[in-house]
């Protein structure tokens, strides 16, 4: 898999896990950082297209990072994982444009997999937290008038982008290129006074753009249920398992 993958938690003993385990799947880790002020140095000469990093760290914490990152850097999608399970964590992670919330006891091939999901435009959460996302993010209530200001492009690709239909995907259908559809949600964010894609997709939800709201059929925040007895990365290379 070509991905340039960067890895933050303070304990050395995990990274040092996570990057062996990533590897027998072909995923080669660019780098690793103790601590968000590492993991901000390194993302400026790093430019990795993802970050997996933990939430709490001594120093500067995941969040702090993640809003420094996204807000200097915002093309890098940053992943939280840990193991919070704490809805304030979670629900900051996404308002601050985390890319995904993923839990420590994930195991290896979800963990690829989400990965693959995520270079592909997904969103990707931990089954147990996928709900909540979505419970927090329908509420959110758009001034009345905000839908006048979008175009009937941006109609279009918000509808598609709602339905978890991907960038690439969106740009071949309506005969744009990748880089136009990302411009196109840059300004419906913009215009909107959305931070994330979860608001827009709670916006499209609320517009009537997308039917069946939280079902699994168009909601890219679904990630199927794991299959049993299947051991989590974290025991694996921790010898727990």
């Amino acid at each position: 898999m070509e991905m340039r993958l960067m890895l933050v938690d303070d304990h050395m003993i995990f990274l040092e896990g996570l990057q062996y385990l990533l590897g027998t799947y072909g995923i080669e880790v660019a780098g690793m950082a103790g601590n968000g002020r590492e993991a901000l140095e390194k993302a400026r000469v790093l430019k990795p297209d993802i970050i997996l990093m933990d939430i709490k760290m001594t120093g500067l914490s995941g969040l702090d990072a993640l809003k420094l990152i996204k807000s200097e850097m915002p093309d890098i999608k940053v992943v939280m994982l840990t193991t919070s399970e704490e809805d304030e964590d979670l629900f900051n992670a996404v308002k601050c444009g985390a890319s995904g919330y993923l839990l420590k006891n994930t195991n290896a091939k979800e963990l690829v997999d989400m990965l693959t999901d995520l270079e592909k435009g997904e969103a990707t959460f931990s089954p147990e937290l996928a709900d909540k996302v979505l419970k927090e993010f329908r509420n959110y209530e758009p001034d009345v008038s905000e839908d006048k200001k979008l175009t009937k492009r941006q109609l279009e690709v918000l509808e598609m982008v709602a339905k978890g239909v991907t960038y690439k995907d969106v740009g071949e259908a309506l005969g744009l290129t990748e880089r136009t559809v990302k411009y196109h949600m840059a300004r419906i964010l913009e215009q909107l006074h959305l931070e994330n894609r979860a608001q827009v997709i709670a916006y499209a939800a609320r517009m009537g753009l997308v039917e069946n709201w939280g079902h699994h059929t168009w909601c890219p925040y679904f990630i199927p249920e794991a299959p049993p007895a299947k051991p989590s990365f974290l025991l694996m290379f921790m010898g727990g398992y």
